[in-house]
């Protein structure tokens, strides 16, 4: 796996610095005329506070790497939640798309690990599309899952990339979608291949008999054990099941109360 082929050499800006944190390997970098245009940001504003403050310490070109941010200046867990907004929106045109697919390539968003999948390459995803509700995810495009990105960038907020990003990926770039797997584990025990019920729960009834036999033991054991303690002989009728009422389509069911259970001691 690469995670340097496409690294930004530091320029001094809050976002050069931003993108080469090893914890953001999976960001691109978002052009700085995409974020002054303004048509670009509609609505953020409503969803990030202290907006303008934020989006000036984004387009920061003298950004203190040493110091950070003034802390009366910007918030810097705000600036990476409103940059992390932009880019989700960047990924999705033509430019972003192209960017991050740079990176596809380059394998620095992880295989998948499922073992039929054969190294596919993953992209990120998010599982929502509003801050602060999951983390990033990576989805695998042959066999359309999604699971758990390593560890480093494990804690970015998946609405830096929303939820359809890999889907459009793939609509621009259909010559990298893969085949689905054609293979798949198969359940043995000593080599022979497990039947398809073999691995499902009991039915209802076998549990219910299972029950019922249960507890005529339980009523036996106990008379037993109170005739040996009387020393008198004891005569142990049987439970009966209760009787199936069947139900035909021009008739009503009849239910009938359980039997109750006895026991008796002939003296």
């Amino acid at each position: 796996m690469s995670h340097n082929s496409h690294i930004v050499m530091p320029d001094g800006t809050w976002i050069g610095w931003f993108v080469n944190l090893q914890v953001n390997t999976f960001l691109c970098r978002v052009p700085q005329e995409y974020i002054e245009d303004r048509f670009n940001l509609t609505g953020l504003e409503l969803l990030v506070p202290s907006f303008h403050q934020t989006l000036d310490a984004i387009l920061d070109l003298e950004f203190d790497t040493e110091y950070g941010f003034n802390p009366m200046d910007a918030d810097p867990e705000l600036t990476a939640q409103l940059y992390g907004l932009i880019h989700a929106r960047y990924i999705l045109s033509t430019r972003g798309i192209e960017d991050m697919c740079l990176k596809y390539q380059s394998g620095d968003f992880g295989m998948c690990p499922r073992i039929y999948c054969n190294g596919q390459l993953v992209l990120p995803v998010g599982l929502s599309d509003r801050i602060g509700e999951s983390h990033v995810k990576v989805y695998c495009p042959r066999c359309r899952d999604v699971y758990q990105p390593h560890p480093r960038c494990a804690l970015l907020d998946g609405a830096m990339f929303g939820s359809s990003f890999p889907h459009m990926f793939f609509m621009q770039m259909p010559h990298l979608l893969p085949d689905p797997p054609k293979e798949q584990y198969t359940p043995r025990i000593y080599g022979f291949k497990l039947h398809n019920t073999a691995l499902l729960p009991p039915p209802a009834e076998a549990n219910a008999n299972s029950v019922f036999s249960n507890n005529t033991d339980k009523i036996n054991t106990d008379n037993i054990i109170n005739n040996s303690n009387n020393n008198k002989p004891s005569t142990t009728i049987p439970m009966v099941p209760p009787t199936t009422v069947k139900i035909s389509q021009n008739s009503s069911p009849t239910i009938r109360p359980p039997m109750r259970r006895f026991n008796f001691t002939i003296n």
